[in-house]
């Protein structure tokens, strides 16, 4: 779910556990959007990391350090000059709205008592955070925002701080069956949109959860609600809000195998068939969920431009395919050029001068057939005119066969490097495949360029029987799973007709349980371009089976001979050794 309002109630709430009344002790900013602050209270040191960042706005209790950079920058500098030793008076969050403010009780230049007010924003691409004085003038912010970049308000050094309310949402905690009726039932579009368009902090997902626990379709217009749906609903709603006024909070994160999807502070009762890890703190969700967002950003922000190399390379040779595939078709008629040559050849003796066709028995299909003929040749001519074209269209054919051959293969190699890149979960991953494109020249090597050092290894996981399985996370780790590491007897696995990882379980002589096969079936799912799909085939067989084809590409085997299982892509429940 959305940083919404939901969240940042749970944050607070926790927040007023653990740091309230706690003295600032240092103040960072190791990036432009981000501040990191050092607390020491009567429960011990913390650290309050918050962002302002446009794609990931956050703020949680931490206890990971990041590096400064050796200058602070300017609004650092403001904050440590006002409030550095300061404390922590009042954290609170007004109505539902996506802020937090932390009030500061601090002395100043004089030895006076003074209160400032730190404001953070979470609201994507709008996030902020906002330094006031106690009247609300503020006195810097994190991102400064002109009147030539908002019309709504401006965010400058002497501007007055207030929350815009450009949408004019109701407080969803002060809720009453009337206000519900007139906010969310009376609009005129879907049950899901009217919630969370008409009050505030209500995210889409959690609209959704609202109407799922209700046993209602969210996509449903309101008028479609009979009476006693209509109570039904507000009374799940009302229920909602009474568990986030009493602080009754189940914060997780919801996984797609090793990727998490979603997060939230509240059980999602929607998420049928997907993992889902509690936690005890709202902060540590949002620790370990941006930790591998930011991962997974962070990789497919890296390999962008290898993944625009393989896109547009794709596009070219599908267009070339399909261009092919419409001139074979061209060529079909080429048996019909050859016949109509043969039968001229035949009865074209007593055909007469200026003849537009001819009228002769197709001794092939014991067939009556009509020859179009060029009235200005003779019927030796006109056949000579007929095996032309099918000898040309059969050179074409022949030569088309082979290239669309080709172009194929090209087309399968450059899926399995796009699907190698989905696998792709660190920078060390990205060198082999960079590797290979520049091999097959998708990539021009500079002159001088050294072989990059490989340190990415495949992926390990150990079954539940004890047998250890390695999955490749490329076509060069695929080839040497296969033909270097396992042995004859080791069982390999892959997704059936569709680019994927080589799955190699290690037998040591044993005979592998039906739990190991599964298990093993459904890495080779996940890793594969079918890990979305609700069900993959997998083909299966022991290692001595599978054969490289000569001169072909890295990853490319052939098999005759293999069993088939059908699994469901889910690896939760795994464990993975590296």
């Amino acid at each position: 779910m959305a940083f919404d309002g939901i969240v940042v109630a749970n944050l607070v709430y926790e927040l007023n556990q653990h740091i309230l009344n706690s003295k600032i002790n240092k103040i960072a900013q190791p990036e432009n959007d981000e501040l990191l602050f050092t607390l020491k209270g009567a429960d011990g040191q913390h650290r309050l990391a918050m962002s302002a960042s446009a794609s990931l706005p956050f703020l949680y209790l931490t206890k990971q350090n990041k590096p400064s950079p050796m200058t602070a920058p300017n609004f650092c500098m403001v904050l440590r000059k006002h409030i550095a030793n300061g404390r922590i008076t009042r954290i609170y969050q007004p109505g539902l709205e996506r802020i937090i403010h932390f009030e500061i009780e601090h002395l100043d230049d004089l030895g006076d008592l003074c209160h400032k007010i730190l404001t953070i924003e979470l609201m994507g691409k709008h996030s902020n955070i906002i330094f006031c004085k106690e009247d609300g003038t503020i006195i810097d912010s994190i991102k400064h925002v002109s009147a030539q970049v908002s019309s709504v308000r401006e965010v400058l050094p002497g501007r007055s701080y207030f929350i815009p309310d450009t949408a004019h949402k109701e407080n969803p905690l002060l809720t009453t069956p009337d206000t519900f009726q007139n906010a969310v039932l009376n609009k005129p579009e879907s049950i899901c949109k009217a919630i969370y368009g008409s009050y505030t902090g209500i995210s889409p997902a959690i609209a959704n959860e609202i109407c799922y626990r209700a046993g209602i379709d969210g996509d449903f217009p309101t008028a479609s609600l009979t009476e006693d749906e209509r109570l039904h609903l507000f009374h799940h709603f009302d229920w909602f809000m009474a568990d986030i006024r009493e602080h009754h909070f189940s914060p997780n994160i919801v996984y797609n195998g090793k990727e998490p999807i979603d997060f939230a502070a509240v059980s999602c009762t929607k998420y049928e068939g997907y993992t889902t890890e509690r936690y005890d703190l709202i902060s540590e969700v949002l620790e370990s969920y941006y930790a591998s967002k930011n991962s997974y950003t962070r990789i497919r922000q890296k390999s962008s431009d290898l993944r625009r190399i393989v896109s547009t390379a794709l596009e070219r040779n599908r267009k070339k395919y399909t261009l092919q595939e419409k001139q074979l078709k061209d060529t079909e008629k080429r048996e019909k050029y050859r016949v109509y040559g043969e039968l001229l050849n035949t009865y074209g003796y007593g055909l007469e001068e200026g003849a537009k066709q001819l009228e002769a028995l197709n001794y092939y299909t014991n067939e009556m057939i009509t020859i179009p003929l060029d009235e200005q040749l003779s019927a030796s001519e006109n056949a000579k005119k007929y095996f032309d074209r099918y000898n040309k269209l059969k050179r074409t054919y022949e030569a088309l066969t082979e290239l669309i051959l080709e172009t194929r293969d090209e087309i399968d190699h450059l899926e399995s490097i796009a699907t190698a890149l989905t696998i792709a979960v660190s920078e060390d991953d990205l060198v082999q495949i960079r590797e290979e494109l520049a091999e097959f020249g998708y990539i021009r090597k500079k002159r001088g360029d050294k072989k990059a050092k490989v340190k990415s290894k495949p992926f390990h996981y150990v079954s539940s029987d004890g047998f250890h399985m390695y999955v490749g996370k490329n076509n060069y780790q695929n080839d040497e799973l296969t033909f270097h590491f396992a042995t004859g007897n080791d069982w390999w696995f892959h997704a059936k007709g569709m680019p994927g990882s080589h799955v190699i379980v290690k037998t040591e002589g044993e005979e592998l349980p039906d739990r190991t096969f599964e298990e093993a079936g459904r890495l080779a799912g996940y890793y594969s371009k079918g890990r979305e799909n609700e069900k993959v085939e997998i083909d299966y067989l022991q290692k001595k089976h599978v054969k490289k084809p000569n001169q072909s590409a890295p990853g490319f085997v052939v098999y005759y001979t293999n069993y088939s299982l059908t699994i469901h892509p889910d690896i939760s429940g795994i464990e993975q050794l590296s």
